[in-house]
């Protein structure tokens, strides 16, 4: 059994719940240990898994948030570099799976996040299990 510690950038509550949802289910069929941690902002997901590392208390991260299209560029800098700050963890061989839907509406991110139509809370749980166990395949 691993565990694996939720990141969520809770701001739209009832997505977050949506997505968390299935994240938890997808982890917890997978027979591991799931904590959530809340950040104020997909910005600070990043951070807050790097710090999360240091601690060596955790096998794997999904990294859990909703970022809709506003009416401004401040969109494209919280997804774009939400999006980087989790890809360079990765590339340092942090699993993570990245969960944070970027989208234009709400209705775009109610069918992206529930967990019964595209479950991306899910498929984002089921990446950082797919980088885990590839960690355990070149560990050995």
């Amino acid at each position: 059994m691993a565990r694996f510690l939720i990141v969520e950038a809770r701001f739209y509550d009832h997505l977050n719940d949506m997505l968390i949802d299935g994240a938890r289910t997808a982890l917890e069929a997978a027979g591991h240990e799931v904590e959530v941690l809340t950040v104020p902002g997909a910005l600070e997901i990043p951070g807050a898994i790097a710090l999360a590392t240091e601690s060596e208390r955790y096998d794997g991260y999904v990294a859990i948030g909703v970022v809709i299209r506003g009416e401004t560029y401040h969109f494209e800098i919280v997804a774009g570099e939400s999006a980087r700050g989790i890809m360079a963890l990765t590339m340092d061989g942090v699993a993570i799976g990245n969960g944070i839907l970027t989208v234009e509406n709400e209705e775009q991110a109610i069918v992206r996040a529930d967990r019964h139509h595209k479950d991306k809370g899910g498929e984002a749980a089921k990446a950082a299990l797919a980088l885990f166990a590839l960690q355990q395949r070149f560990a050995a």
